[in-house]
């Protein structure tokens, strides 16, 4: 079996895969990793009002594991996020905000995976569209 280093989970957002690109290019992960594509990354597959992706991403993850032998999560999310206006609702949304809901998406993702995947090491960035 063939080992790759780690699976991205990021946001689906156009504006953005040019900068997960070479974020992971900066990186040297050029195919070295899986990837799953969701809206909100970390937010899509944590928060209630996405409920049904987490299950989705879970076994994604643990395929991953099981085929490519990751031992590493990099979880992406970025800037001017819709999944997060989404979570947010109706209420004020910010800069501020949106960085909470992503800090507190991170944390949620953390304390999930830190039960089912032990082993695997996380890691968390958010990109800008000046990154």
């Amino acid at each position: 079996m063939k080992k790759y280093e780690a699976m991205v989970l990021s946001c689906m957002d156009p504006r953005f895969q040019p900068k997960v690109f070479n974020y992971l290019k900066k990186k040297k992960l050029t195919g070295k990793y899986s990837s799953f594509t969701i809206a909100g990354a970390a937010i899509g597959v944590t928060s209630k009002k996405f409920k049904k992706w987490q299950s989705t991403f879970l076994d994604n993850l643990s395929t991953s594991i099981k085929l490519h032998n990751i031992s590493k999560l990099i979880v992406i999310n970025h800037e001017d996020c819709g999944a997060a206006k989404i979570v947010n609702g109706k209420k004020i949304f910010n800069s501020t905000i949106e960085n909470k809901i992503h800090k507190d998406s991170f944390k949620k993702i953390k304390l999930t995976l830190s039960k089912k995947f032990p082993k695997l090491k996380l890691s968390f960035k958010i990109l800008t569209l000046r990154d």
